[in-house]
């Protein structure tokens, strides 16, 4: 008889172990895959010849999408962010090409996303590229704007995210 009242407590705490590893299995599975690096500017300006460097693990050889984001304040006064960027496949593949991010229309009012005080542009870099193998995704990015120091932009960030997701 002592047995079996153990047992009937033994039977309901196996049941919510399972459950709980099955929803930690479950999420796992359904882990996003989309990475992000982000670099953050002191003062919210970003110096001419600060070229900035990020080195993006690659778990797997799949199609990728790129984008560049970045995150502005009110006082950036320019209708494009302009940029260079090279990148370096774990495979040894580079590419390099210069980019316009759009961020204010002709009027001067910010054609992004905004909250109350800061807006958010993105821009796809390359869509659906073929990454061959596993490895680190080396990008390089090269502020354009034809000043030592722009001002107004709180970072930059690169986000890869498999192709179709």
């Amino acid at each position: 008889m002592m047995y079996k009242e153990n047992t009937r407590g033994y039977v309901p705490l196996m049941r919510v172990m399972l459950l709980f590893v099955v929803a930690v299995a479950i999420q796992g599975c359904h882990k996003s895959e989309t990475q992000e690096l982000y670099h953050k500017f002191p003062g919210s300006a970003w110096e001419r010849f600060n070229l900035l460097s990020f080195e993006v693990p690659v778990k797997k050889a799949a199609a990728y999408d790129i984008y560049l984001f970045a995150r502005f304040t009110p006082e950036f006064q320019y209708e494009t962010l302009d940029f260079n960027m090279v990148m370096n496949t774990p495979s040894g593949e580079e590419r390099i090409h210069e980019y316009q991010l759009e961020v204010k229309s002709k009027s001067g009012d910010f054609s992004i996303e905004c909250s109350k005080d800061s807006c958010q542009g993105m821009i796809l870099l390359k869509r659906e590229i073929n990454i061959g193998k596993p490895g680190i995704l080396k990008i390089e990015i090269e502020n354009l704007t034809p000043h030592l120091s722009t001002t107004g932009i709180k970072g930059v960030g690169i986000r890869l995210k498999p192709s179709g997701k």
